[in-house]
């Protein structure tokens, strides 16, 4: 089964990551990877479900242990 492809709004609304915020990591390089269906600016962008998921794990901090 492919990996489920979410437009920005779609991401926002699963995850609470805001477009502007997307738009922001993708202009630095930054941020979870992404498909661009075009390089012109009116290309469509779209997300992997499995590549929020890792980028949201990979900046998982878990707290406790030795001080």
């Amino acid at each position: 089964m492919p990996d489920e492809l979410l437009k920005p709004t779609q991401v926002q609304a699963e995850y609470g990551l805001n477009v502007q915020l997307l738009a922001n990591w993708r202009w630095a390089g930054t941020g979870p990877d992404y498909i661009k269906t075009s390089p012109a600016k009116a290309g469509r962008v779209l997300y992997r479900r499995a590549a929020i998921e890792r980028f949201l794990q990979e900046r998982t901090v878990s707290q406790g242990g030795a001080a």
